[in-house]
């Protein structure tokens, strides 16, 4: 490309980045908050294991607003595990967040999204996922591995009690939620949370079934294998809207996890979707290192005067030599030579200006000065938002 093709591109884009807008709200304002129930509901859908987590708290919001009036929205927020299965369809807003005390979950998610219409849509996404280490109790249970062989023992134990109980109906396994240990007086018992679907059995092998109308719930277990307790709540069956118009298969509403229960080794609770198109848009890698940089105060540098500089041409005044007595008459200035002329000239360019200090009126009164300011300013931050748990 000729430099002058290189020109009209970088005006161009120059054009278009000055023609962006950026807007910061507040993390607790209505648009705020709409866009963070977005993201919350999205980041919920891509989860397809485990428990829905809820939103806690708007770190930070940047809004972009387009010349042709598009928005698009950078959120830094935070959420929590709930006890609410993905396979449940209760809505967040009912659900319970974990507590402390049962080791909760964290998940901190920048998001990307814009809205065109009218209409928020989420096009971009980054999660980290971690156990909370505040406020561990002694005592209190402790999660285990999701492929721990002992409590993956006592899921099978707690399920054959629930299938005995059970009428017309098996259930098997779909998936391990949560598995914790608790020292008590006479020693570990365990805790257990796993999702149960309606299983095809022949021959005591049974087989999930994979059909849009199996019934599916989940379970929690407390105990050893030997003595437990074990307590079921099935799922409502909700009947998946069908378009008539469209000639696309259903994809199916069971999501079945043949082998093991826990992909990764030592994982001891499941993650949120860690990425979602990172590559559409720059704001993600960007959002931590803005909303803490710090830009620094280049200090104002002040000059001192020069002293003036001896002009070489001049010879310096011999020491050794008398003063001119006063007594005797000045000479004459008419017969000034070309050389002294050019020196008292460059000596006259080279003497520094001297500031005269001028009396000024006085200063009107302080009052006059706030007196113009209509009203107050707000010290609160407005971000980041509320903590709505912990």
């Amino acid at each position: 490309m000729n430099p002058l093709g290189i020109t009209m591109v970088l005006g161009l884009l120059a054009g278009i980045c000055a023609q962006t807008n950026v807007l910061y709200p507040e993390c607790d304002s209505p648009e705020a908050e709409e866009a963070a129930l977005v993201a919350q509901g999205f980041l919920n859908a891509q989860h397809t294991h485990g428990y829905k987590y809820a939103l806690n708290r708007i770190d930070d919001i940047k809004i972009y607003t387009m010349p042709d009036g598009d928005r698009t929205y950078a959120l830094d927020i935070d959420l929590l595990e709930t006890d609410c299965h993905v396979l449940d369809p209760t809505p967040v807003v009912n659900c319970t967040v974990r507590p402390k005390v049962l080791t909760a979950v964290e998940g901190d998610c920048d998001v990307v999204l814009k809205r065109v219409g009218g209409v928020l849509t989420v096009t971009a996404f980054k999660c980290k996922t971690e156990e909370s280490t505040e406020d561990l109790c002694l005592g209190c249970p402790a999660l285990l591995p999701l492929n721990h062989t002992v409590a993956l023992d006592f899921v099978q134990a707690s399920l054959a009690t629930f299938n005995n109980r059970t009428v017309n109906m098996t259930f098997t396994v779909l998936e391990v939620g949560r598995m914790s240990s608790q020292i008590v007086s006479g020693g570990p018992v365990y805790l257990a949370e796993y999702v149960v679907v309606e299983a095809n059995c022949t021959d005591d092998i049974c087989e999930p079934l994979n059909d849009a109308t199996a019934v599916q719930g989940i379970c929690t277990a407390k105990g050893l294998s030997i003595a437990h307790t074990v307590d079921c709540k099935i799922f409502p069956f909700l009947t998946p809207l069908v378009d008539a118009n469209s000639t696309a298969a259903a994809a199916p509403a069971v999501h079945v996890r043949r082998g093991s229960f826990s992909p990764k080794h030592g994982l001891r609770h499941h993650k949120l979707t860690p990425l979602h198109n990172p590559h559409v848009s720059s704001l993600l890698s960007a959002e931590s290192a803005e909303s803490s940089e710090v830009v620094p105060i280049v200090p104002a540098v002040v000059l001192d005067p020069a002293p003036p500089v001896a002009d070489p041409a001049v010879p310096a005044p011999d020491p050794a030599l008398p003063a001119a007595d006063p007594a005797l008459p000045a000479a004459d200035p008419a017969p000034v030579s070309e050389s002294a002329s050019t020196s008292a000239a460059s000596a006259s360019e080279e003497t520094p200006l001297t500031l005269v200090k001028r009396d000024l009126p006085v200063a009107p009164a302080p009052e006059f000065i706030y007196s113009t300011v209509k009203e107050p300013i707000s010290l609160v931050p407005v971000c980041p938002g509320r903590i709505r748990f912990f």
